[in-house]
C-alpha cells in the first residue's frame, strides 16, 4: 500500500519529476484502444515539446493555450508547459469560436495547442498575441513564422510554489467567462490532500470521461493518479453508452470521476423506469424492504458493468439527486462525493466511500477552513473558504477579485450551505439562484427541481421566478408521455388538449409534494435540453426573463 506523498516544493514540476523517475517503467497514459506509454516515455516526450516551445521564443511566465479533447498528448502538452514555468490556459472543448477568441485575446496566449477536430473553431479569428499554432494530435506546427530548431539548450528554470501555473476560464452558470489564476501550490495542494479521501497506488487504473480542461478532472483525475504512478485511459469518442460500455469491460477501472448526470441517467433508465411500468411494481418498489433488495441486486449488476473492480467512483461538479444517492448507498456502490469550485483548484470538501451521508458534501479538505458566514435561523448562510488552494484572483479583473476575496484571505463561494453537528457540509444552492418569497422567506429552486426530476417522465427541469410567481420549465420524455396519454395519435387539437390536461394534473400532483412557499404557478414544457456548463450544470442566466429581454 502506498503512503501519502508530500511534494517539496509544492509544484506541478515536483510532481511530474518525481513520477517520471520513480515509476519510469510503469504505464502512464493511453487511449482505451491504444498502447500506454511508460512514465519514462512521458518524461521524454514532455522534454521534446518543451524544447519546441523554447525554440519558438517562449520563456517562463508566457501563456500557452490548450484547446483539445482528452488524449494522452493533452497530458504531455500540459506538463511540457507547467514544468518549465510557463502558464497553461486550458480551453473547454465545447467553447464557441467567440468564447475561444475571448480567451486567447484576454489571456495573451502566445502559442495554441489544438486538436484537429477543433481547428474550424479558430478560422478567421483575430488573435494578435498568437505567434504559433501546434496540432496536438502529432505536435506539428500548423501556423507561425518562427522556424523550429530541434537543438536548443533550455535555460535552467526554477518553478516556485507561488508561481502561476494555470489561468482557467470558467464556463459559468452566470454567463461571464472569467480567468481564474491558480498557483502551482494551490493545484498541487489539492492533488496531495485527495489522498485523505481515497488512498491510491501505482496499481490503480483510471478511466477519464470529463474534459481535462475542467479543474475537477484536471486535478483529481490527472494530477492525482500521476502523482502515485497510476495509469489513465482516455476515450477516443464522446462518452456515450456505445463507447463507454466496451471501454469499461476492457479497462476494468479501479477509479473514475463523474458528474451527477451520468449516474442520474443510469438510475432513471435502469432502475426507476423498470419499477414504475405498472402498479404492482410501483407498490413493491415503495416498500423499503423490497426497494433495498432491488437496489442491492441492481448494484451488483452495475458494479459488474463498470468492470467489477471499481473502488472509488467520485461524483462532483453539481449536487447529486437524493433518490440516486439513496440507490447508490443501498446498492453498496463505492461512490464518493466532492464539492468545490474552479477558484479553489477545485476541492473544498469531500467524503470517501465509507464517509458519505445522504445529501452531504462531506468534510472540509484537511488544511482548508470552511465557515458559514452570517447564518440564518436554520444555520444556512454563504460558505466561505480559506486555505492554500484559493486562487490568486481573476486575471486582469481586480474588481471581480475584490468581490469574492476578502482582505484577510477568505473566499466567498457564492454557495449557501450549513453544517451538521459533526461539521459535515450540506449545500442548499447558489445565492444568486435563491428566490425571496412574498413573505420574505428564502426559496431554493434546486430543492424544488429535485422534486420535479423525481417524476418518471421528467428528464430535467429549471425553476425560475416570473412576475412574482414560480415557474417550472420542464423537459419531458415525449415518447413515454405519448404512451401515458391514451389514444395520443388522435387529431392535433385533441392531442394538444390532452397535453394541456396532463400538464394541469402534473402541476397539481407536484404542488401536493411542495410546501406552501414553493408552490408552482405554471409549468412550461420545453422541446430542447437546457444548455449546460462543462460540469453539466444548467446555464440559468439563459432562461430568465431578464436575459430574454436583452
Amino acid at each position: 500500500m502506498s503512503k501519502k506523498l508530500e511534494p517539496t516544493p509544492l509544484t506541478l514540476k515536483s510532481i511530474i519529476d518525481y513520477s517520471v523517475k520513480k515509476f519510469a517503467q510503469m504505464p502512464s497514459v493511453s487511449f482505451v484502444d491504444g498502447e500506454p506509454i511508460t512514465y519514462e516515455e512521458l518524461g521524454k516526450k514532455m522534454e521534446e515539446i518543451s524544447i519546441l516551445l523554447f525554440s519558438l521564443g517562449l520563456k517562463k511566465g508566457d501563456k500557452v493555450a490548450l484547446f483539445s479533447h482528452n488524449m494522452p498528448n493533452w497530458v504531455i502538452a500540459y506538463f511540457s508547459v507547467v514544468s518549465k514555468g510557463m502558464i497553461i490556459v486550458p480551453i473547454l472543448p465545447d467553447f464557441t469560436s467567440e468564447e475561444v477568441e475571448n480567451v486567447l485575446v484576454h489571456s495573451e496566449s502566445k502559442v495554441l495547442f489544438i486538436s484537429d477536430r477543433l481547428t474550424s473553431r479558430i478560422e478567421g479569428l483575430e488573435l494578435p498575441s498568437l505567434e504559433a499554432t501546434i496540432l496536438i494530435d502529432d505536435f506539428t506546427q500548423i501556423s507561425g513564422n518562427k522556424e523550429v530548431k530541434s537543438e536548443i539548450a533550455i535555460p535552467k528554470i526554477t518553478v516556485k510554489e507561488d508561481d502561476t501555473a494555470a489561468i482557467i476560464y470558467t464556463s459559468g452558470t452566470t454567463g461571464r467567462s472569467k480567468g481564474v489564476v491558480l498557483s502551482h501550490k494551490s493545484i498541487a495542494f489539492v492533488a496531495m490532500q485527495s489522498y485523505t479521501f481515497q488512498a491510491i497506488s501505482h496499481a490503480d487504473v483510471f478511466l477519464s470521461l470529463l474534459p481535462l480542461s475542467h479543474t475537477y478532472e484536471n486535478t483529481i483525475g490527472m494530477l492525482y493518479p500521476i502523482m502515485y504512478g497510476a495509469s489513465i485511459y482516455y476515450l477516443e469518442k464522446p462518452p456515450t453508452a456505445a463507447a463507454l460500455l466496451p471501454a469499461l469491460a476492457k479497462i476494468r477501472p479501479t477509479m473514475m470521476l463523474s458528474v451527477p448526470l451520468i449516474m442520474e441517467k443510469l438510475y432513471k433508465t435502469q432502475i426507476q423506469g423498470k419499477f414504475s411500468s405498472n402498479r404492482f411494481k410501483r407498490m413493491i418498489y415503495k416498500t423499503s424492504f423490497f426497494r433495498i433488495l432491488i437496489h442491492r441486486i441492481a448494484g451488483k449488476k452495475l458494479y459488474q458493468t463498470f468492470g467489477g473492480r471499481m473502488k472509488f467512483f467520485g461524483i462532483g461538479g453539481a449536487k447529486l439527486d437524493s433518490r440516486v444517492e439513496r440507490f447508490l448507498k443501498e446498492a453498496r456502490f463505492p461512490y464518493g462525493i466532492g464539492y468545490g469550485l474552479t477558484e479553489t483548484a477545485p476541492l473544498l470538501a469531500g467524503a470517501g466511500v465509507h464517509q458519505t451521508k445522504l445529501q452531504s458534501a462531506g468534510f472540509a479538505v484537511h488544511g482548508v477552513e470552511l465557515k458559514i458566514n452570517n447564518p440564518g435561523k436554520k444555520g444556512v448562510g454563504e460558505i466561505w473558504a480559506k486555505g492554500p488552494n484559493m486562487m490568486k484572483g481573476y486575471y486582469k479583473n481586480p474588481e471581480a477579485t475584490q468581490e469574492v476575496l476578502t482582505e484577510d484571505g477568505w473566499f466567498r463561494t457564492g454557495d449557501l450551505g450549513r453544517f451538521d453537528s459533526r461539521k459535515r457540509l450540506y449545500i442548499k444552492g447558489r445565492m444568486k439562484n435563491t428566490i425571496v418569497g412574498a413573505s420574505g422567506e428564502n426559496i431554493y429552486p434546486e430543492d424544488i427541481e429535485t422534486v420535479i426530476n423525481s417524476h418518471e417522465l421528467v428528464v430535467e427541469s429549471l425553476v425560475i421566478e416570473e412576475d412574482g410567481f414560480l415557474v417550472a420549465k420542464v423537459l419531458v420524455d415525449i415518447e413515454e408521455l405519448e404512451k401515458t396519454i391514451e389514444h395520443f395519435k388522435s387529431v392535433y387539437e385533441d392531442k394538444k388538449e390532452k397535453n394541456k390536461i396532463w400538464v394541469k394534473n402534473f402541476t397539481k400532483e407536484l404542488n401536493e409534494k411542495l410546501n406552501r412557499v414553493s408552490q408552482i404557478k405554471r409549468v412550461d414544457i420545453i422541446d430542447e435540453p437546457f444548455e449546460k456548463t462543462a460540469s453539466q450544470k444548467i446555464k440559468r442566466f439563459l432562461y430568465t426573463k431578464q436575459s430574454k429581454k436583452k
